[in-house]
């Protein structure tokens, strides 16, 4: 959202500059994304003067052209070619100094410099009103009709005034600031300045009554309903005040009728429509449901069928006139020949319009204020200043009061809030005045008061306010929460063991492992194509869909990271950027029949995407690849972060990968881990080789203990000896570590490999293992009995239940 700074000066009183502005409003809970500077006119005119010509004779080298001294103020005067027709000795003109540059209405920004022309110096420019962009004629150079010296910056001379747009992220909870005016109640909350909204004298209403009739089928969607006809009205362009508004705003000007109902929205916070009365229908307007299949043309010239429960503004008819609060309708809307005109300013229920844009995929300003909440005691204001406006703007006649339908008034909210409550929940006893002073700058009404409890009546288009907590969080906001201090003595009233893991805590841990090994995170939607889930198998009765997706592109739930990282490195692989390690936590969704109903699920998982280079080459070292076994160093890393020990480990049957491997707890898979398949890459758009791995993120958060267990360090030796095993090909290292461990409980400390062969010598399907054994007794130095003892053990054992060769 985007705020005019002097048009927050100009309603409410402060002495903050933009920058402290912003801070001011970041501290109130409207924090504020950026701040930057805007001109009324590209270039502000800066290098631009009033200037004097003081001579003007013809060029000796061309019959078009003129030689001119132009005195700007220097004390010396300027020589300056100039081609316009009517450049004259003794005019006032602007002069482009050497150096400006200039923003001509059409065409590209040029710099002004010194020249030769057919032979003559020129040191600057006289101005067309085109070449500054003031305007479009190029008839002849600016001449002024002014008394201020030469020299004075054009700006001065043309009232030029720069402005500040300040960029607000607004929360959904805070539907109350969406406007200039909402933003300088928070501001008046702080400052305790009175905000100055424009006075809406009585109306000069004509004689005529208006034609126009107003019914409200429907009271539930719109409780309040305001409309007046303005008759005789000139569609033209806008004044300048009006248009620079907008274009700070990021709003482009289309008429002066079109523009005064932006205005109000983003002024007010208040939307609004103007109708041609001429098309209304009936000359009856009402206020309904349409039946579904309604067809409407909307503003954009999109033919859209209404659903049933979309509310409209219908003419005599029920033809749709516009969809309310969202969208208008293209053959009701104001044209350049429009004369007569009916302005609609109406309170419409959240949740009617919240349904209504989404099922139609239409985000307005309008709908953006509705859906969250707007004020039900604006529209009689907005509608009289908005008329007010058309009448100064546009001319023409009242031809009625304002008519209205208003049948319940939309409620307040009372309730009640302790004092010892707001300092409990608060940390700092604030004072029962200072309490009473925050909430009643917030415009928040209290009823009745004890030295204990407050009776509060909150209006009700503070949505977000609606109970005790939300009281305590207005008067933090305002009283400014950098202003609780921390207390001296930290302390806790409980001394008990909680053994619920806190996966926040968790989360942010294994993120930081990973940040410090090289990964960065990624975060992609959670909203899928059907393509990409269908791509790891039948999905036809495991997809979990969208009822309402906003397109068919995206309307499924992922059922797996895999394809979003995969989408993420082709992004960045296709930018150059080739060498890369990512991570992202998120949550995958599936369904399951049980009893003929589905039943959904849903887990978090973390995934993890390694591709490229490891190193980058320099003249020392070469490039280094990322290799399967890079990946699965960094899984054994977070396992052994989040103490899941005791896991085993299996070949993947995974369809993703070319090879891979499984990690087991409790005979459940807890990570899987592999090469990418080139097809699933080249699916994605990726060329290179990929490693992924995807570890059950929810259990292993269940299976982490907070509780570390330590043992002594042995104070005897460790003792190595190493094997050389000819084995078949199908057996792998974790078996013959299973069963090494098996076999020797008490000595055995690790097993490790550290050569593997292949070759003709051995046989075909055969390979070598040179496998490493670590033994140490906890209790006493091992003997050479002793360890000959455990090997021969182990050898037996290998050569009978794995077929081993021992080569010694």
């Amino acid at each position: 959202m985007q705020i005019s700074y002097n048009t927050l000066k100009n309603i409410i009183d402060f002495t903050e500059t933009p920058e402290e502005l912003g801070k001011l409003l970041t501290a109130t809970g409207l924090e504020v994304e950026g701040i930057h500077e805007q001109l009324s006119v590209p270039g502000g005119l800066k290098g631009l003067v009033i200037g004097e010509v003081m001579e003007c004779t013809p060029h000796p080298n061309a019959d078009k052209l003129r030689c001119t001294k132009v005195d700007i103020g220097t004390g010396e005067l300027q020589d300056i070619v100039c081609g316009a027709p009517n450049v004259a000795s003794g005019q006032k003109v602007i002069v482009a100094t050497v150096g400006a540059t200039l923003y001509p209405t059409e065409g590209e920004p040029f710099e002004i410099k010194k020249a030769k022309i057919r032979g003559e110096a020129s040191n600057g420019m006289l101005c067309a009103e085109d070449e500054i962009g003031l305007g479009k004629s190029h008839a002849g150079i600016m001449v002024l009709d002014t008394t201020l010296p030469n020299g004075t910056p054009a700006a001065t001379y043309f009232n030029l005034e720069s402005d500040y747009v300040i960029e607000i992220g607004l929360t959904p909870n805070r539907a109350d600031a969406a406007s200039h005016f909402g933003v300088a109640r928070d501001i008046k909350a702080v400052n305790g300045n009175a905000i100055k909204l424009p006075s809406t004298i009585d109306l000069p209403y004509g004689s005529e009554a208006s034609s126009i009739h107003l019914s409200v089928k429907n009271t539930e969607a719109c409780p309040r309903f305001c409309g007046i006809e303005i008759k005789g009205v000139t569609v033209k362009e806008s004044p300048t005040w009006l248009k620079n508004f907008l274009t700070s705003i990021g709003v482009n000007s289309i008429n002066n009728l079109v523009d005064i109902s932006n205005y109000i929205c983003h002024f007010l916070g208040q939307p609004m429509h103007i109708f041609d009365a001429d098309k209304i229908d009936g000359a009856h307007i009402i206020v309904t449901t349409p039946t579904a299949g309604t067809p409407i043309t909307t503003l954009d010239g999109v033919e859209r069928k209404l659903t049933g429960t979309d509310l409209a503004i219908c003419d005599a008819n029920e033809k749709p006139l516009a969809i309310a609060g969202v969208f208008g309708g293209e053959h009701s809307g104001v044209t350049a020949n429009t004369k007569n005109v009916f302005l609609e300013v109406a309170y419409f229920h959240p949740d009617w319009i919240r349904r209504t844009a989404t099922a139609h995929s239409l985000k307005t300003d309008a709908s953006f204020r509705y859906e969250r909440g707007t004020d039900p005691e604006m529209p009689p204001y907005a509608i009289k200043y908005a008329a007010n406006l058309i009448l100064e703007l546009a001319g023409g006649v009242l031809s009625s009061q304002v008519i209205e339908n208003y049948p319940a008034e939309v409620p307040s909210h009372k309730f009640s809030v302790k004092f010892k409550n707001i300092d409990r929940l608060i940390g700092k006893a604030l004072g029962k005045e200072k309490i009473k002073s925050i909430l009643t700058s917030l415009d928040i009404e209290i009823k009745s008061e004890t030295d204990e409890v407050l009776d509060l009546e909150v209006p009700a288009y503070r949505v977000d306010v609606t109970r005790e907590a939300d009281i305590v969080e207005e008067i933090l906001r305002i009283y400014g929460f950098d202003n609780i201090e921390l207390s001296e003595h930290l302390s806790s009233s409980y001394i008990s063991e909680f053994p619920v893991t806190d996966s926040d805590t968790q989360q942010l841990k294994i993120a930081e492992l990973l940040a410090a090994n090289g990964f960065n995170e990624i975060q992609t939607l959670s909203i899928v194509k059907p393509a990409q889930n269908a791509v790891l198998g039948d999905t036809e009765h495991s997809d979990v869909k969208l009822l309402n997706p906003l397109s068919e592109e995206l309307s499924v739930l992922r059922n797996s990271l895999f394809f979003s990282g995969l989408q993420t490195l082709s992004y960045n692989i296709n930018r150059r950027a080739k060498d890369l390690k990512m991570y992202e936590f998120g949550r995958v969704y599936g369904k399951t029949q049980v009893e003929d109903k589905n039943k959904f699920f849903d887990k978090s998982v973390l995934g993890m995407w390694m591709t490229g280079q490891k190193t980058a080459e320099t003249w020392k070292h070469k490039s280094e690849s990322l290799t399967f076994f890079d990946l699965k160093n960094e899984v054994l890393k977070v396992l052994s972060a989040m103490r899941v020990l005791n896991i085993k480990t299996a070949e993947s049957d995974e369809e993703l990968f070319d090879y891979g491997i499984t990690y087991l707890l409790n005979n459940r898979v807890v990570a899987s881990i592999g090469q990418v398949k080139s097809k699933y890459a080249k699916f994605a758009d990726v060329k290179q080789t990929v490693f992924y791995a995807e570890l059950d993120w929810a259990y292993i958060l269940k299976k982490y203990s907070s509780k570390i267990g330590f043992v002594e360090i042995s104070k005897y030796p460790e003792v190595r000896r190493d094997l050389s095993l000819v084995i078949n090909d199908e057996v792998n290292f974790e078996q013959i570590k299973t069963v090494a461990q098996k076999t020797e409980k008490k000595l055995l400390k690790s097993v490790d490999v550290f050569d593997i062969y292949k070759g003709d010598k051995l046989g075909a399907d055969k390979k070598s293992y040179s496998v490493s054994f670590i033994l140490q007794d906890d209790e006493k130095t091992l003997n050479d009995s002793q360890i000959d003892k455990t090997m021969e053990k182990l050898i037996t054992v290998f050569e009978k239940e794995l077929g081993a060769l021992i080569r010694r």
